[in-house]
């Protein structure tokens, strides 16, 4: 494992000085080169809110989360036209809550399901919850209530979430809401990854499934703030990114019944600067990272770039980056990092989510409620 600035390639527009992105619009573009690629930007949809989650329908348009507004909606790149859906759940909107992710399942062409992740309010609280349903022209129906975590606390802080499906089973990803030590108790889903079958149901082979006093539910724990799930299509591995307190956001690769760590371990340090428990990076049978950040970037969102539109990206590594506004793209050869670059430094913009579209070509969400597509060039 190698710290960040290992290599650190900077890039910016060859368009003129930074913005704000509240002084983008629709229809703003700018040309980027780098030694890997060539490509555009263009800003394609304004208005939203906070767009932190996307997912594509099999027939090339995109579903939307606008997270403090609770709004999920759908936008056609080919007409360029956002289309709200109704019968949206309700959500808890303070702090960090809302309609945090969405995501389309792999298989969608046969069962027509989608899955939304978001902050609730119930009598004790707020928590957060995993529903499903169909999209039936644009209103959700059958919807189902899969998974609520537990417990509800009276904060509206570090929900997480993210979502993953893969072989049948759904990967939820949840923050330590505020509670630090949750995260190294099994009985709380705070500060965990959570396994189920994609029908909201516990596998047998869940780690604690047999252990008294643990939620059967729990794959792995000692997350902080967990803001990047995915699959690295060349190996299967579960890749996961989390926000440390001041510094030390991590990526972990997810494996079976560990322990990473949190708040036992941690390469950041509490807001103030004083040490995070006894000030430890290293402690037997908890989990180092593969890479992380000081200082700190606020990573949210992950893919792995797949497509041949971009060949020198295939197989990197695409994260947002908000307080460190830009686009964290990273080489990774196995379970290593072996490069950074820091892409549309430029912009200023608070990137929460990079999407890979059919053809290759990336979306951005952005606060101030941007949406802007990257296309290659050449």
């Amino acid at each position: 494992m190698k710290p960040y600035g290992l290599v650190l390639a900077l890039f910016v527009a060859t368009s003129g000085a930074a913005q704000e992105p509240g002084h983008d619009s629709v229809g703003s573009q700018w040309t980027y080169e780098t030694p890997d690629a060539r490509f555009r930007v263009e800003v394609v949809v304004a208005g939203l809110t906070a767009p932190v989650g996307m997912s594509f329908l099999p027939d090339g348009r995109l579903l939307i989360a606008d997270r403090p507004t609770g709004r999920l909606s759908v936008f056609d790149p080919a007409t360029r036209v956002l289309t709200p859906i109704d019968s949206v759940p309700p959500v808890h909107g303070t702090g960090e809550g809302g309609l945090i992710d969405v995501l389309v399942h792999p298989d969608y062409a046969r069962n027509g399901w989608i899955y939304l992740v978001s902050a609730i309010d119930v009598p004790d609280g707020s928590t957060t919850v995993v529903e499903r349903a169909h999209l039936v022209a644009n209103h959700l129906a059958d919807r189902q209530r899969i998974f609520t975590a537990r417990p509800a606390l009276a904060n509206s802080k570090d929900y997480g979430s993210r979502l993953v499906i893969d072989h049948g089973y759904l990967y939820i990803t949840l923050g330590q809401r505020d509670s630090p030590d949750s995260a190294q108790g099994l009985g709380s889903d705070l500060g965990k990854v959570i396994r189920l079958r994609d029908d909201g149901t516990v596998p047998r082979d869940n780690p604690f499934i047999h252990q008294k006093g643990a939620l059967p539910e729990i794959w792995s724990y000692g997350h902080r703030s967990s803001a990047g799930l995915a699959i690295d299509p060349a190996t299967g591995a579960l890749w996961e990114h989390e926000h440390g307190p001041q510094g030390g956001d991590e990526i972990n690769i997810i494996r079976r019944g560990l322990n990473y760590g949190w708040p036992v371990i941690s390469y950041g340090v509490n807001y103030g600067g004083k040490p995070v428990g006894a000030g430890l990076t290293h402690h037997a049978g908890m989990e180092q990272p593969v890479f992380y950040y000081e200082p700190d970037i606020a990573p949210s969102g992950m893919i792995f770039y797949t497509s041949t539109a971009f060949p020198r990206w295939q197989g990197n590594v695409f994260i947002g980056a908000m307080f460190g506004r830009h686009v964290n793209r990273l080489v990774v050869d196995g379970d290593h990092v072996i490069h950074e670059e820091r892409l549309l430094l430029d912009r200023r913009w608070r990137i929460r989510v990079v999407q890979q579209a059919p053809d290759g070509s990336l979306y951005l969400g952005i606060d101030g409620g941007l949406i802007a597509h990257l296309t290659p060039l050449g």
